[in-house]
């Protein structure tokens, strides 16, 4: 059987078991939230009945009144006395500084971020992440897998499946040869972070239009602590974005690795957006979907194309950039 909100159900005494193995781990969730809907709710009733429990949710909320439409005439924030909500404005928030406030707030040994739209697949999910990042003392972060969301499209779904294979993986700078850019890779949709040595890397960059996870996961490597990929951490999370979209996102990603070449300069993603492409090619193929394949390269041509811009948006004109951008508020 299974628990929509907490995933299987299993015997007492071995819940007991997994609450108590990493009972040593003081845990603190981060939870952005940006026009919140009622996926909210219920990632909340999934983060209350994980096994390994979590010491306080602090959310930080872009907008008061977006958030105010949807707990008003609820009881839902005085039903859990562990959450702690934080506005600000579209103006102050930041991809990093907004994570690096919340860290601020937290007291525990390590505290995992999420976005409101990563949904636990289980009541494990916590416990597994700390498993990962515990396993060892160098690691740094652990990020967890994301499975695709029941309408997730094709091209998407063979994305998460490229990005988050099944089998987890330690990540060290002597990988970089071998892995490239994905030695960096790091998702704070749902990823926990040891909180001494976030602490000891002076933590997330306080200026970030994207990237911030994978801009300190570098700078992590490259102090030469690890990164873990936790593959029994599962969240469900997709997007089906249309190419302008794309577009848009992916020159904020050429913007943030152009600012951080400290990082980025070290190894070239876009051979690994080429094998993505033609891998998902194949994929296409295999499965007889070749009618997707013009799609596929029409998206990925936005996706490049926004990459490339944002990787010289310092050559264009600043209405320019802020046309290509999809952080507007990043540039006032």
């Amino acid at each position: 059987m299974r628990d929509r909100r907490t995933g299987p159900f299993l015997p007492l005494s071995i819940y007991e078991g997994l609450k108590g193995k990493n009972m040593q781990y003081s845990v603190d969730v981060i939870l952005l939230t940006y026009k919140p809907q009622k996926q909210v709710l219920e990632l909340i009733k999934a983060l209350e009945g994980q096994t390994l429990p979590i010491q306080k949710i602090i959310i930080m909320n872009t907008e008061e009144r977006y958030f105010e439409e949807l707990f008003y005439g609820t009881c839902f924030l005085e039903r859990y006395k562990n959450l702690e909500v934080h506005h600000l404005s579209a103006k102050e928030f930041d991809h990093g500084r907004t994570r690096a406030k919340a860290v601020q707030y937290s007291k525990a040994d390590i505290f995992v971020c999420m976005t409101q739209d990563a949904v636990p697949e289980d009541c494990l999910l916590i416990q597994r992440l700390v498993e990962a990042l515990t396993q060892k003392d160098d690691i740094a972060a652990a990020y967890a897998r994301q499975l695709p969301l029941p309408d997730c499209r094709e091209i998407e779904k063979y994305t998460r499946s490229f990005n988050y294979p099944d089998h987890s993986s330690l990540k060290s700078i002597a990988d970089i040869d071998r892995l490239g850019i994905k030695t960096f890779f790091c998702s704070n949709v749902c990823a926990a972070y040891n909180r001494e040595i976030y602490e000891s890397l002076g933590g997330f960059v306080k200026k970030a239009i994207f990237n911030e996870d994978m801009i300190y996961a570098g700078h992590a490597v490259q102090a030469g602590y690890r990164i873990a990929y936790a593959a029994k951490a599962l969240v469900r999370h997709s997007h089906n974005y249309t190419c302008m979209q794309q577009f848009h996102r992916n020159f904020d990603l050429g913007v943030s690795q152009a600012d951080h070449p400290e990082v980025f300069d070290i190894v070239s993603s876009e051979s690994e957006g080429m094998k993505l492409v033609l891998d998902t090619a194949k994929h296409l193929s295999k499965i007889k979907k070749k009618r997707l394949i013009p799609y596929l390269f029409v998206s990925s041509g936005c996706k490049f194309a926004g990459y490339q811009l944002g990787k010289h948006y310092k050559s264009l004109s600043n209405g320019m950039v802020r046309r290509c951008s999809s952080n507007k508020a990043y540039w006032d």
